[in-house]
């Protein structure tokens, strides 16, 4: 079985305190200096981004978009050789903040989103552009409740991937001592069952996840949340 590097949790430059760097062509470029296999697009929800990106890439393997030939050719004569026949599929992305009261407590969650499709992003988008503004960030701050949102991008394409992000992180991180939550169950109620994996941070080791009991039967995932192409693949910030 082929192992792929996979690293979905990136901004572009619609991103605050991003690089202007942060476009297709420099996820690209360093993408395949690095050796990653797929990356994800990033702030989906912006509608800007989402017309850039989407017009420069193309269908590949299910699920799965590459950079369009004509662009992709130009990027690769200024790769070393050796490096230019690594393969790169995107995937889009968008990272969410959630921030609302429930119960009594104010919780606040950033989660990923990967969806398979452009039609699927863009029937999420129109649902969220109802609820807050998508223009303003390419990471959306909303007043929804996290069960919410994953109930919106289940309902946009049941092949949603929804990942709490950076789980350990005080502020914003599902098992942070800010967040107001301390478990899937708690944050998810009954669509508990549909997360599949979560993302560690700068926060946690693999023997600090493993060592948690509602992580068991979920897998575990890291990225680089980069806010600048050559981030790719690297620590949280």
């Amino acid at each position: 079985m082929r192992e792929y590097v996979v690293d979905v949790h990136v901004h572009s430059k619609y991103s605050r305190a991003t690089s202007k760097n942060c476009d297709l062509e420099g996820l690209y470029f360093w993408g395949k200096i690095k050796g990653i296999h797929i990356i994800g697009t990033g702030d989906f929800t912006h509608p800007e981004w989402f017309n850039e990106f989407r017009s420069k890439l193309e269908p590949a393997e299910p699920g799965l978009f590459r950079l369009k030939p004509a662009i992709a050719e130009e990027i690769d004569k200024r790769l070393p050789p050796t490096v230019r026949n690594n393969p790169i599929r995107f995937v889009p992305s968008v990272e969410i903040a959630t921030i609302y009261s429930k119960g009594g407590k104010v919780r606040k969650l950033h989660q990923l989103v990967v969806m398979p499709s452009f039609e699927a992003v863009s029937e999420l988008n129109a649902r969220l552009e109802r609820i807050g503004n998508l223009k303003a960030d390419g990471r959306p701050i909303l007043g929804l409740d996290s069960k919410e949102l994953l109930r919106h991008a289940l309902q946009s394409d049941p092949n949603a991937l929804y990942i709490p992000a950076h789980i350990w992180t005080p502020w914003f991180g599902m098992f942070g001592s800010k967040s107001g939550f301390d478990s899937i169950a708690e944050a998810y109620e009954e669509l508990a069952p549909e997360i599949k994996a979560i993302e560690t941070g700068l926060s946690s080791d693999p023997g600090m996840n493993w060592r948690v009991h509602h992580l068991d039967g979920v897998a575990i995932t890291s990225h680089s949340d980069a806010h600048s192409p050559q981030k790719l693949g690297g620590r949280q910030r």
